[in-house]
């Protein structure tokens, strides 16, 4: 969601703001801003995209700057409502990611002091709250009002006559960079990428003052010390590389994330023993994970007899069944509020938690007894592909692994046979698609998960309204929706629900749908009932799942580019939903 970047150091500070803004747009946003300090406070806002404004900043000097890319939650998409947020003196300066939930109470109490309020966000009663506790010591004046605000928050705050940045974390990530003698500042790791590999991760509760060449960090009044970790990514791990976009690039690298997943997979032991002696399972994701997540479910249930559960984050507190063994939270970038708060509830219930997730020192494995890293690499793209995946090879691999290998040769072809998939044309399935103004996908088995993921893919880069289901339940609703103006895509694969899933795609063309099936090569059966055949290499169910989900990902794609969509930036939506 919104994103926060900080630098203070003996460079200009507007630039490697404005650098470390660019990305993170990945997180989603309608308006950025940017303070620096040369003494005198300077603040420039502008609504929209950084790339129609990067050299409107250019006027800001200094060597000490703060910025923000705003997601709206309280107030409209504005100039005003865009951080940074000033006092009334236009001395103190705050940027924001997260939400105040007693900002209505706080700021009655300052309406009643007086104070005036410029802009709609939760955010402005902060630097207005400092401001009435300054007096000399920016550090003390933020300690005396964090046990005011309630909610989740990263702060970075600037006030003109100090020569630091004050940050604070409560539920949000925040991310220090070490480089020589200057610091930077970030909602995850990415802005620091071109700087350093040193990184402190705060904890909740954390308040660090940042000055030149020195910092220090407290939490509940003490000076605390947190561990220097390198970051594992690369500068040009998230730049486009000659791709058109991120989406693409992502899409394409997934022989290499899958097979970094599997490898790393293996060797965590303790992890597969602790699954392996749970007698029951729930799985909390949202998105893209909550459909890795039913793999798992399906994988664990069938193959290996474990009784498991996927529950939406969002859902979990309101059925938390205490009792559960083992619950798994499943999140791409470590900060997904819903799922987070999920595995705290879930541990307070005495339930042993692991983390799935794709970032190191992400908030998620500070909550989770123990950690499994997939090993994507940054995916900055909003839309899932090599993270999905990475999931899915991760959950294959624990249930090969739970299994005395019995999937070992299914997983080893995959690696092989994925990069035959770029090859396939799509341009007659395309073109169907774009005219479209609703999808179904269907599957059965592992393929109903696959079918889920396609259609949150298209409605997510696309704008086409499309659904997933599992194919048996067509009769009972979705029928009503199938027409000519109403295309159906199908997966169907040479297994144990095969004649059954014929018989559903027939069904289909019975009723004059547009039929896209997605299946084996060499199968004259799909040729014969499909409008559109899409055939992949003959691997196994397993490998035909991983494939598959790779072929819709890539429909989506080239779908949205032909309607000129924005594909790695889709309305409405950021990468990492860091609040509930």
């Amino acid at each position: 969601m919104c994103g926060i970047v900080g630098y203070i150091g003996y460079h200009e500070a507007a630039p490697i703001c404005m650098k470390g803004l660019l990305s993170l747009e990945y997180r989603g946003y309608d308006s950025f801003g940017i303070a620096t300090l040369a003494p005198e406070l300077s603040v420039y806002k502008h609504l929209g995209k950084i790339s129609d404004a990067k050299t409107s900043a250019s006027h800001l000097t200094g060597t000490i700057g703060i910025g923000h890319t705003r997601w709206a939650t309280h107030g409209v998409p504005s100039e005003i409502n865009a951080h940074p947020h000033l006092d009334e003196a236009k001395k103190i300066a705050v940027v924001h990611n997260g939400i105040i939930e007693n900002y209505a109470e706080l700021k009655r109490g300052l309406d009643e002091r007086g104070v005036v309020f410029t802009s709609q966000t939760d955010t402005e009663v902060i630097p207005h709250m400092i401001a009435e506790k300054y007096s000399g010591n920016l550090f003390e004046a933020v300690s005396n009002i964090i046990p005011l605000l309630e909610g989740s928050y990263a702060l970075l705050i600037l006030v003109e006559g100090e020569e630091k940045i004050v940050a604070v974390r409560k539920g949000s990530p925040l991310v220090l960079g070490i480089g020589d003698q200057e610091f930077f500042l970030g909602s995850d790791a990415l802005p620091l990428l071109d700087y350093t590999r040193n990184a402190v991760y705060f904890e909740d509760g954390d308040i660090a003052e940042i000055g030149r060449g020195e910092y220090t960090i407290h939490n509940a009044g003490v000076p605390v010390s947190r561990r220097i970790t390198e970051i594992e990514w690369s500068g040009d791990e998230v730049r486009k590389g000659g791709f058109r976009h991120f989406m693409l690039k992502e899409i394409y690298e997934q022989p290499d994330a899958f097979a970094n997943t599997l490898s790393s997979v293996k060797r965590c032991y303790e992890i597969v023993d602790s699954i392996k002696k749970a007698r029951s399972i729930t799985v909390v994701a949202c998105g893209t994970s909550a459909n890795a997540s039913l793999v798992l479910s399906y994988l664990m249930e069938s193959v290996c007899h474990i009784p498991t559960r996927v529950v939406l984050g969002s859902e979990f507190k309101y059925f938390p069944t205490p009792g559960t063994d083992l619950v798994i939270g499943v999140s791409q970038s470590g900060e997904t509020a819903d799922t987070i708060e999920a595995l705290k509830l879930a541990k307070s219930l005495g339930a042993q938690t692991i983390a799935v997730t794709n970032v190191l020192g992400s908030s998620i494995t500070r909550v989770a007894s123990s950690v499994l890293y997939t090993r994507a690499g940054p995916e900055i793209s909003v839309a899932a592909t090599k993270s999905f995946i990475s999931q899915v090879a991760a959950f294959m691999q624990i249930v090969n692994l739970l299994t005395d290998h019995s999937l070992e040769a299914e997983l080893a072809e995959v690696r092989r046979y994925i990069p035959e998939v770029f090859t396939i044309d799509l341009s007659k399935a395309v073109d169907v698609f774009k005219e479209a103004t609703t999808l179904l996908y269907i599957g059965r088995g592992l393929f109903y998960p696959a079918a889920l993921e396609g259609a949150l893919k298209m409605k997510e880069i696309s704008y086409i309204h499309a659904e997933g289901y599992a194919a048996g339940e067509l009769k009972h609703g979705p029928f009503a929706l199938l027409s000519l103006e109403t295309p159906v895509i199908g997966l169907c694969f040479s297994s144990t629900v095969y004649p059954v899933m014929m018989s559903n795609l027939k069904e289909v063309k019975a009723r004059s749908a547009p039929l896209i099936v997605i299946g084996k090569e060499h199968d004259a059966d799909l040729e014969e009932v499909a409008d559109v055949c899409i055939m992949l290499p003959d691997v196994s169910e397993y490998g035909s799942v991983i494939l598959s989900s790779i072929i819709l990902q890539l429909l989506a794609y080239h779908t949205a580019v032909s309607l000129g969509r924005d594909v790695d930036m889709p309305r409405n939506l950021a990468k990492s939903v860091t609040v509930e």
